[in-house]
């Protein structure tokens, strides 16, 4: 590789790094049955985000009957498919921001923040538009401060466990 080269090089990376961001996860287990509720969320932004730019919040939700409240492995997967044809479709440019996960209790449901309603459901619209439906529910308000990812964290950080798993 020749030094101009490595140098992008090296400098697309950092700019990737510059840019990542941090996930999590924590669990919530139900006292009588056992059950969890697994959590993946959005620790840490990457430097300069400002989720004010992000005011509209989108629950996408799937309900599904699982063993001890988790989907099976082939839900799971059709969950995963979903979430992989968004992810790309939502994102691109900083429209929209997934920002916990949850999956439990017969239920996994998104929380995405973004730029308007009416372009989400676009670009959700144009992603999934060749793949076989997905039984989903999607519902969607202004949250301009982000109230419900807030509040997922500071319950979070109540918790005498921190809820965390490492």
């Amino acid at each position: 590789m020749t030094r101009p080269r490595a140098l992008l090089a090296f400098g697309l990376l950092m700019a990737a790094v510059a840019q990542a961001q941090t996930w999590d996860l924590a669990t919530s287990t139900h006292a009588t049955t056992g059950d969890a509720i697994v959590f993946r969320y959005l620790d840490q932004f990457a430097d300069g985000f400002d989720k004010a730019t992000q005011p509209q919040r989108i629950i996408i939700t799937w309900r599904y009957d699982g063993t001890r409240g988790q989907p099976s492995r082939e839900e799971r997967t059709r969950m995963d498919a979903l979430e992989d044809a968004l992810i790309p479709a939502v994102e691109k440019n900083g429209f929209a921001t997934l920002a916990l996960v949850s999956t439990g209790d017969n239920l996994r449901e998104w929380i995405w923040y973004a730029k308007s309603e009416a372009e989400f459901f676009d670009r959700l619209n144009r992603a999934l538009r060749k793949l076989q439906r997905f039984p989903i529910d999607i519902h969607s308000a202004p949250d301009p401060e982000w109230k419900s990812y807030q509040d997922f964290k500071t319950g979070l950080a109540a918790s005498p466990e921190g809820g965390r798993k490492n």
